[in-house]
């Protein structure tokens, strides 16, 4: 058969998460330090939530939108906790909130129009501009600027009336960079300024430390028109198999989305929703518990990186990534990766599955046990000092 396969599919980048994870997987020997998803169980409510309705035989579609209930609850809670003033009409519910990024997207973006993203980022933002046909305005996180975001450097490069939209992920993975009010707020002013939209995705929004807190753009004043806020069950839950996320947002984009949810998944799994709803309802110190291991780990992980001649690591503050630099062992990223995985036996990802920027880096995920992590390090630790170390000043 002649080849179909599209020129769109084609251009999509080629990700390595893949082959390291499967490897991972299928050999017992290795550690991974690959996971972007919790390492625990959902909590026990929740699965006995999900059971509960499966016996009453809730397993037909819900409304595209979300169910009512569920989005009142959702409403509540970001109210109280987020300091976003909404309605349930300006939420929808969606099958994670990767899913509400891409919709969102296809919503706001024609061909040749462009979203300013950051660089490195999440490896979803930009892959799903580009296979709408849409142009990534990439932004550069340095390290020896904290991978902080300069809204200066979007002027210089965003094209007037073309672009429609910026991304930006507090807490970030992979960096672990947590945005302040003053930063948000210099970015507010930009959107209104000139008439962008933001994106903010905020799926680690629980897992802040040292005191950081984490703050939500739509809550400024005046941001009601001008910010998409997403959210996640995924981490704050540990449900990432239930694919349950949301959007809220302008009423106008949020019913564009859900005219369009129709066409893609129809819905969000019902009984993902139901069990939401009782996530939210439920006792909340399941998140506690999980957000102090994560420091617990944190603090390992970042301190042991450092002490290992040739790494260099900025303190993540939150999500539960680190983001090291290696350039001083003289190996690319992917090749450090595939290096690590052959002779420590340790899965890593590599920086560029996050971005050009993400050259010299590797993602380290501390979604696994500390035991795992102390074991990971000390192989990587006696591994590396068979590579010769170049010394060169912060980049």
């Amino acid at each position: 058969m002649r080849n179909i396969i599209s020129e769109r599919e084609k251009e999509l980048p080629e990700s390595t998460i893949g082959k390291l994870l499967r490897i991972a997987v299928e050999n017992k020997d290795v550690i991974s330090l690959g996971p972007g998803e919790p390492d625990f169980v959902s909590p026990k409510n929740i699965i006995r939530s999900a059971k509960k309705w499966l016996d009453k035989s809730y397993t037909h579609y819900s409304p595209p939108g979300g169910r009512q209930e569920f989005r009142e609850a959702i409403t509540k809670k970001l109210r109280k906790e987020n300091k976003i003033k909404t309605k349930p009409e300006n939420i929808i519910v969606t099958s994670g909130s990767t899913e509400a990024i891409l919709l969102a997207l296809m919503c706001m973006v024609d061909p040749g129009e462009s979203v300013v993203i950051t660089d490195p980022g999440f490896l979803a933002y930009k892959p799903s501009i580009e296979v709408l046909n849409g142009k990534s305005i990439c932004i550069p996180l340095h390290e020896k600027e904290g991978f902080r975001l300069d809204v200066e450097k979007i002027k210089k490069k965003i094209v007037p009336k073309k672009t429609n939209a910026m991304i930006i992920n507090t807490p970030c993975n992979p960096t672990g960079t947590v945005m302040t009010k003053r930063e948000l707020e210099e970015i507010a002013d930009f959107a209104v300024e000139n008439e962008v939209l933001v994106i903010s995705d905020e799926a680690y929004e629980k897992f802040v430390y040292d005191n950081t807190r984490h703050i939500s753009i739509g809550s400024l004043n005046g941001m009601e028109d001008y910010v998409m806020t997403l959210h996640s069950f995924s981490k704050t839950y540990a449900m990432a198999g239930f694919r349950l996320g949301y959007a809220v947002g302008p009423e106008k984009i949020i019913k564009a989305m859900t005219k369009l949810h129709i066409f893609s998944t129809i819905s969000a799994p019902t009984i993902s929703q139901l069990a939401g709803l009782d996530a939210l309802r439920g006792p909340q110190g399941c998140i506690e518990k999980m957000r102090k291991e994560y420091d617990r780990r944190r603090k390992l992980i970042v301190k042991r990186l450092n002490e290992i001649d040739g790494f260099r690591c900025v303190e993540p503050k939150g999500a539960f990534y680190a983001f090291p630099n290696i350039s001083s062992f003289g190996m690319k990223s992917l090749l450090f990766a595939e290096w690590l995985l052959k002779n420590a036996k340790v899965a890593v990802l590599p920086g560029t599955e996050f971005g050009r920027f993400g050259e010299g880096f590797i993602r380290c995920s501390y979604a696994t046990s500390y035991d795992k992590i102390e074991k990971a390090l000390d192989r990587i630790e006696n591994t590396v000092k068979k590579l010769k170390i170049r010394r060169k000043k912060p980049s």
